[in-house]
């Protein structure tokens, strides 16, 4: 399964930009990461405001962010490039895989957070409860669509053209780690935020790097992270890293110590979750073995001056000797034999039958 020929050519032309500069666009899509999240905040509060309708601020806010980094992340690569496509600077590729592998990815999200989950509830420190009105059923579908353009932001943000860049100028191992601890600093500053919700975020931050590295795309990394939201907000009901906004059809506390349950921060500051989220390093690993072998292997980049290396002087010499010796005599011999046989008794038989014979 081969590439398109125009991802091929953005990747050789990034290809040939020195690390300095990778390190340059990397630091400007920073910027324009902050530029854009202070905007899309500003923009949602006045539309919402206007509209007299609160309820659809964080929708509006995360689609307008989405919106802006996809356009100034475009910006950036096309500058560098010279070449225009929202697909490739964004790592959103168009391929036969996609949606499998967005499904593939929202799979192994609903899973982790079940099974992180799993053992509060049978230990009994969940207590959920069940609101059924026709309000809380339009809640919670505006809280998926939400939670779906928060989660594409976040991987835009950390894990899209500013995790390429970076991949460019520092490798993939060092890029992981500063991303993840930058993307596990930011979210020390949510309310209620603890040492064990520092640790999960990094290595959600670790899990979701792998998926780009395993896949060169966002798509199974979307997939993980808005599952791992909806099934925590939404169907459970319980905070998302602090906020509780997103309960509507379920809201759940949980009690008993916060590293086990992970208090009012969510199952984010939870030691299970942990756990759950090391595990899932190597799940993710087994599961895009095919998506590594289609994917992740560099395209070869023609570079360099053709060079001519002239043959060795001995094979020369003998190609010269046997040119110059004349071409040996081959002597053909006829095709029918003028004798009918090489044995003395064969040839006496024949001459006998041929004098017996009587004339017509």
């Amino acid at each position: 399964m081969k590439e398109p020929l125009a991802t091929l050519s953005v990747r050789s032309n990034q290809s040939t930009l020195s690390r300095s500069l990778h390190l340059a666009l990397f630091l400007a899509g920073g910027l324009w990461l902050f530029a854009a999240e202070t905007a899309s905040s500003h923009v949602a509060q006045g539309v919402a405001d206007r509209l007299n309708l609160a309820v659809l601020d964080p929708l509006l806010q995360q689609g307008t962010l989405v919106l802006l980094l996809l356009v100034g992340f475009t910006a950036l690569d096309a500058v560098a490039t010279r070449h225009l496509d929202v697909r490739s600077a964004n790592a959103l590729p168009q391929r036969p895989t996609t949606r499998q592998e967005w499904l593939r990815g929202a799979a192994l999200g609903w899973g982790m957070l079940i099974v992180a989950v799993a053992p509060m509830a049978l230990l009994g420190v969940l207590h959920p409860e069940v609101w059924l009105a026709s309000r809380s059923w339009g809640l919670a579908l505006l809280s998926l669509v939400t939670l779906a353009l928060l989660s594409l932001a976040l991987e835009l943000a950390f894990r899209g053209y500013l995790f390429q860049r970076l991949i460019a100028a520092i490798g993939p191992v060092a890029a992981t780690v500063v991303l993840s601890l930058v993307y596990a600093v930011l979210s020390s500053f949510r309310p209620n935020a603890t040492s064990f919700s520092f640790a999960v975020t990094f290595a959600l931050g670790v899990l979701f790097c792998m998926a780009y590295l395993r896949t060169h795309a966002l798509w199974l990394g979307w997939g993980v992270h808005f599952a791992w939201n909806a099934a925590m907000g939404v169907l459970l009901g319980l905070p998302i890293a602090g906020d509780g906004n997103y309960s509507s059809l379920v809201t759940a506390a949980a009690s008993g110590p916060a590293w086990f349950s992970g208090g009012y921060y969510g199952p984010e500051g939870s030691a299970l979750s942990l756990v759950m989220v090391l595990a899932a390093l190597g799940v993710l690993y087994r599961i895009t073995r095919d998506y590594a072998w289609e994917y992740t292997h560099p395209p070869i980049v023609p570079m360099g001056y053709p060079v001519t290396v002239a043959p060795p002087a001995a094979h020369t010499a003998m190609e010269d000797a046997a040119a110059a010796q004349p071409a040996p005599l081959v002597q053909i011999l006829p095709a029918t034999p003028t004798r009918s046989s090489t044995l003395p008794a064969i040839d006496e038989h024949l001459r006998t039958a041929a004098g017996n014979e009587k004339p017509d």
